[in-house]
């Protein structure tokens, strides 16, 4: 089958609920999307509303916090996400197949020794059970626990990159707020049906690239790799994950590159018609994250450093033709923008106005 990048891209807006805003709930926009990035907490709840089809704005704490059938945690690429409960073993599964806290290079740029991090390892799970503890009061706790008071310093500096293992492990996860200051919690006890172990990494990589493409796609494994490791993925797991899956697959010619597909998906994929809309979408999307920074279609290369900025940061944006047109932010209750190209004004217009009935703009 052959398909143009046009064509592609109007199917991912459709499949994220962008072109129609008609997301039947933050639940199922964080699954279908595969997560929701959750560095900057407005730009996470305007990546909900503008895909919902009535758009709530208490709907996040309350699968957070009440319902916990969202979990947020510090899983894909090591970033803070949002991702529906009763699939988070599944994405722990598929990420602790790469054990870089076992590296010394990466104990050494953390000030820790490799008996030091085991220590954490071990004794942070024992703590965290059936317990809801500020970062400082975890700190405290693995000090007492490991007798290490060395480990003080370790922990409370830097953006937790050592309690990141414990995420990917499926050991730590958020907890609810206490006057304003974070908690963490086990996943064990915090999370409702949590499996008294991880399933199979090579069942639940098969899941989670069978999700991708459902969104993100069509893909190649190495794409899938990026979005889900940064890029580092054992090469050995990842080609099984993706042999696995191939029953399910088929191969598509999209302007001349050669990209994997669910074969379930041919027919509506063939049938998209190019994009005409334009649509505002909050910094951190995963109509972003999801494909690399390097798909020129989706952003233009003379633009791409203000998309993807220093830091990791990515840029709202404007969508037009499903490309980017230009980023925005907003100022005072209103959506400042910087525009790469022509866009059609009233669309833009109706694009703002969507967005402003959606959320509060914030600056995002």
């Amino acid at each position: 089958m052959n398909l143009t990048w046009p064509h592609v891209l109007a199917w991912r807006l459709r499949r994220q609920f962008v072109a129609a805003a008609d997301g039947p709930g933050a639940v199922e926009i964080a699954r279908r999307l595969c997560g929701l990035q959750n560095q900057v907490a407005s730009s996470t709840r305007q990546a909900v509303a503008v895909r919902s089809a009535v758009p709530d704005p208490g709907e996040l704490d309350r699968a957070l916090w009440r319902d916990r059938t969202l979990v947020k945690t510090w899983i894909m690429r090591g970033t803070l996400h949002l991702v529906p409960a009763e699939e988070l073993a599944d994405y722990c599964s598929a990420l602790s197949t790469l054990r870089f806290w076992e590296k010394g290079a990466w104990q050494r740029g953390q000030g820790v020794t490799a008996a030091e991090t085991e220590a954490i390892i071990e004794v942070v799970p024992k703590v965290l059970e059936g317990a809801q503890l500020t970062r400082e009061e975890l700190v405290d706790a693995v000090v007492d626990g490991t007798g290490d008071d060395h480990l003080r310093e370790a922990l409370t500096s830097g953006w937790g990159a050592l309690l990141k293992p414990l995420a990917r492990l499926g050991e730590l996860c958020y907890g609810p707020p206490r006057e304003g200051r974070v908690t963490f919690t086990s996943p064990r006890t915090w999370v409702p049906s949590w499996p008294a172990e991880l399933p199979p990494h090579e069942e639940a990589g098969v899941r989670l690239a069978r999700a991708f493409l459902a969104a993100h796609g069509p893909a190649t494994p190495e794409m899938f790799d990026t979005w889900l490791f940064g890029g580092v993925a054992r090469k050995a797991v990842l080609k099984g994950w993706f042999r696995d899956l191939a029953p399910e697959l088929t191969e598509v010619d999209v302007d001349g590159v050669p990209l994997l597909a669910l074969t379930e998906h041919l027919d509506d994929l063939a049938a998209a018609e190019p994009s005409r809309e334009v649509h505002l979408l909050p910094g951190f999307d995963q109509y972003i994250l999801g494909a690399p920074r390097n798909l020129e279609p989706l952003i233009p290369a003379a633009v791409k450093a203000k998309v993807s900025r220093a830091a990791g940061w990515i840029s709202p944006v404007v969508i037009y033709q499903g490309r980017v047109a230009g980023v925005w932010e907003g100022k005072n209750g209103e959506p400042v923008m910087e525009l790469f190209e022509p866009v059609p004004e009233q669309p833009l217009a109706d694009a703002v106005a969507r967005l402003r009935a959606a959320t509060t703009l914030e600056t995002a």
